[in-house]
C-alpha cells in the first residue's frame, strides 16, 4: 500500500506481465508434451544404434525435460496476482526457473562430454545408421517447430521462462542438424570417430547456452536496473513536465521481475504547488510511464522544492526543459 504522498500505477490487464497467461501455460504444455516424446524415441534409437551422439541428445532432451516442467509451473505460478506473502507478485519465479534451467544445462554438458571421451576410448561403432537418420530427422523437425512457437510467445508475453525453453529447443534442434550430419558421415565413410566428436561439439554449444540463460537469470534477480535507453525515457517523461511545475526528482530506481518492469522516484514539486495539482500531474506522469514501458509498475513520492536533495534539479528554459545538476540521491 502506498503511504500518503505517494502515487503507484500498476501496469494494465492488457501489459505483458500479464497478457495471455494461458498462451504462456498452452506452450510450456506443448514443450513438455515434445520433450517427453522425443527423449523415449533418442533413448530407443540410441539404444539400437550403439550412437553416443543420439545418445547425448537423449540426455540433452532430458534436461529439456525438466527444464520445461520448471517453466509450465513457474508461469503458472508468476501469474498468480500478489498476496499478503508476496506484495510485489510472483514474477520473479520466471527468473529463477530461467537460471535452474541454465544450471540444468551445464550439468547436462559435463554428462555429455564424459560419454563422449569414454566412447573415443572404447572405440565403440554405430550401427543402423539409418534408424538413427530417421529419429533425429523426426527430433529436429518437432524441435524446431516448438521452438518458434515458443520464441513467439515469449515475445507476445514477455516470458523469460518461455524465452529460456525456447533456447533450450532452438540448441536442441541445432545439435539434433549437426548429429544427424555426424550419422550421415558416418554411413558414408564409416568412420566410427565422427560420431563422438560431434557429441564433444554439441556439449560446448550446450555449455554456452547455459552460461547465457544463467548471467541473463542472475542480472533480474539480483534487480540489475533496466537498460539506459528505459531509463532515459523515463528522465525525457520527468523533464517534459517542467513547465506544470515539476522542478526535480531523485532517486531514480529502476529493476525487473519477470516480464514486470518497476520505476520509482521521488518527484520535487515548484512552492505553491497544491498537492491536487501535483496528484494529477504524478498520476499522469505514471500513466505515461506505463505506456512507454509496457505496463510498467510506476510509484511516486511528492516532495516540495525546498525539499531538494541532491539528484536531477530540472530548469525551465522557455523552449523546454535543461538538466541543471545530477548527482546521487
Amino acid at each position: 500500500m502506498a503511504l500518503p504522498g505517494e502515487l503507484t500505477a500498476a501496469g494494465s490487464p492488457g501489459g505483458p506481465a500479464r497478457r495471455r497467461p494461458a498462451a504462456k501455460s498452452r506452450w510450456a504444455a506443448v514443450s513438455l508434451a515434445s520433450n517427453s516424446t522425443l527423449i523415449l524415441l533418442k533413448v530407443i534409437a540410441g539404444s539400437l544404434t550403439g550412437s553416443v551422439a543420439i545418445l547425448t541428445e537423449a540426455v540433452h532432451s532430458s534436461i529439456d525435460l525438466v527444464a520445461s516442467a520448471v517453466a509450465y509451473f513457474s508461469v503458472r505460478k508468476a501469474d498468480e496476482p500478489a498476496d499478503e506473502s508476496h506484495s510485489y507478485g510472483h514474477e520473479k519465479i520466471e527468473n529463477l526457473a530461467a537460471a535452474i534451467e541454465g544450471i540444468l544445462i551445464l550439468v547436462g554438458s559435463a554428462a555429455i562430454a564424459f560419454e563422449a571421451v569414454r566412447h573415443l576410448v572404447d572405440q565403440g561403432r554405430v550401427q543402423r545408421v539409418g534408424l538413427g537418420v530417421a529419429a533425429i530427422a523426426v527430433s529436429l523437425a518437432v524441435n524446431a517447430g516448438v521452438s518458434g512457437g515458443l520464441r513467439r510467445a515469449a515475445r507476445r508475453t514477455g516470458s523469460p521462462a518461455l524465452a529460456g525453453d525456447a533456447a533450450h529447443l532452438g540448441t536442441d534442434a541445432l545439435t539434433s542438424a549437426a548429429v544427424l550430419a555426424a550419422l550421415l558421415l558416418v554411413g558414408i565413410t564409416g568412420a566410427q570417430w565422427i560420431d563422438p566428436v560431434v557429441a564433444l561439439c554439441v556439449a560446448a554449444v550446450v555449455v554456452r547456452t547455459g552460461l547465457v540463460l544463467l548471467a541473463q537469470a542472475s542480472r533480474v534477480l539480483v534487480d540489475e536496473a533496466l537498460p539506459a535507453a528505459e531509463v532515459e525515457r523515463i528522465r525525457l517523461l520527468v523533464a517534459a513536465l517542467v513547465p506544470e511545475g515539476v522542478v526535480g526528482y531523485h532517486e531514480l530506481r529502476t529493476r525487473r521481475a519477470g516480464a514486470q518492469r518497476h520505476v520509482d522516484l521521488h518527484l520535487q514539486f515548484r512552492a505553491g504547488t497544491s498537492l491536487e495539482d501535483a496528484h494529477r500531474i504524478a498520476h499522469r506522469l505514471t500513466e505515461r510511464i506505463a505506456s512507454e514501458l509496457g505496463g510498467a509498475n510506476v510509484l511516486i513520492h511528492l516532495e516540495p522544492a525546498d525539499r531538494v536533495r541532491p539528484g536531477e534539479t530540472l530548469v525551465d528554459t522557455g523552449g523546454g526543459a535543461s538538466r541543471e545538476a545530477r548527482g546521487e540521491a
